[in-house]
């Protein structure tokens, strides 16, 4: 897992939390220069004296070694005037960028609280934890499984034991403790993140942990349910033909603008497989997720009526 972190000059070299609005903003910003000077990765990357993949993490967004001498220096490279509007906003990032860094020191969590749990998740998720985090709408189309920030403790258990039998106890507590943290973050955001989870029905057929906790597990998304900021929709298996049957599951994460000027960050698409994961950005590709989202909702049951199936199928499998 990549540990390296965005420096800051003058000896403030402090951790950054995951991959802030502001780092992704400005990675952006600099690709966008790169390729309108018709630069590779590989030359800027020997101009600064860093590697093409580290450059190219940079360009992602995400937390590399960096000052503020070698930005400037890319920006001379890609033919930024100085001074020029195109360079004042790239500096305006990075001092954003730096000024999160200093606050983040400061409020003690400049390592993002979930890095604590970093030998818990493969490493693809440690991004999509930043995002998750800084998210202003959470968008969950799931086929099979309950999706994790609305799993019941022990259909999570359930779950990791599936995963991997032989991990330890403590490990799996460790895990469940993880849950329940990403959780209680999106119930202290209430009043700043909307989420939406359209759910195949046949995320309550399946029975992980047996049909006890598959009853737990239907109460706790009735009672979810009910919370201002969080939408369930049941797609029934006998709906008529629509997107869900050919899109994977998927989640949509959408980001407030940036605090400081007039900028917002492109939403993500992130589609997780077994052996890792898709971050998807392209213009196309959100525009296709969101017309399949508005397919699955025109065949997805009511919330009241999504509640209401959660309600007997509790206690149809109390039964």
């Amino acid at each position: 897992m990549e540990q390296s972190v965005w420096s800051v000059p003058d000896s403030e070299a402090n951790e950054m939390a995951g991959s802030t609005l502001p780092l992704r903003a400005l990675g952006r910003l600099l690709r966008g220069h790169r390729m309108g000077a018709g630069k590779s990765q590989l030359a800027a990357g020997l101009h600064i004296e860093i590697s093409p993949q580290t450059l190219g993490r940079m360009e992602d967004g995400q937390k590399i070694k960096i000052s503020t001498v070698q930005i400037g220096s890319l920006l001379d490279f890609y033919r930024i005037g100085n001074p020029s509007a195109e360079r004042s906003e790239v500096l305006g990032l990075w001092d954003e960028v730096k000024q999160e860094v200093r606050a983040a020191k400061r409020n003690g969590t400049s390592a993002g609280w979930w890095r604590a749990y970093s030998d818990q998740y493969a490493y693809h998720f440690d991004q999509y934890l930043s995002l998750e985090a800084t998210a202003r709408s959470i968008t969950i189309f799931q086929l099979a499984l309950i999706p994790g920030l609305l799993q019941h403790p022990e259909y999570r258990r359930a779950m990791i034991r599936i995963a991997d039998p032989a991990l330890s106890a403590v490990d799996v507590e460790r895990r469940l403790e993880l849950a329940a943290r990403r959780q209680a973050m999106i119930a202290e955001r209430a009043d700043a993140l909307r989420m939406k989870c359209l759910l195949s029905e046949a995320v309550l057929g399946h029975k992980p942990g047996g049909r006890k906790v598959m009853a737990e597990q239907a109460r706790y998304l009735a009672d979810l349910s009910t919370r201002p900021n969080i939408c369930l929709q049941l797609v029934p298996l006998d709906a008529d033909d629509h997107p869900g049957l050919v899109v994977q599951s998927f989640t949509l994460l959408e980001f407030p603008p940036l605090s400081s000027r007039n900028l917002t960050e492109p939403p993500v698409v992130y589609v997780e497989g077994y052996e890792g994961a898709l971050y998807l950005e392209h213009a196309s590709v959100i525009d296709r997720h969101r017309r399949a989202i508005a397919g699955i909702e025109q065949v997805a049951l009511s919330e009241s009526d999504t509640r209401q199936l959660f309600s007997r199928i509790a206690e149809e499998y109390r039964a």
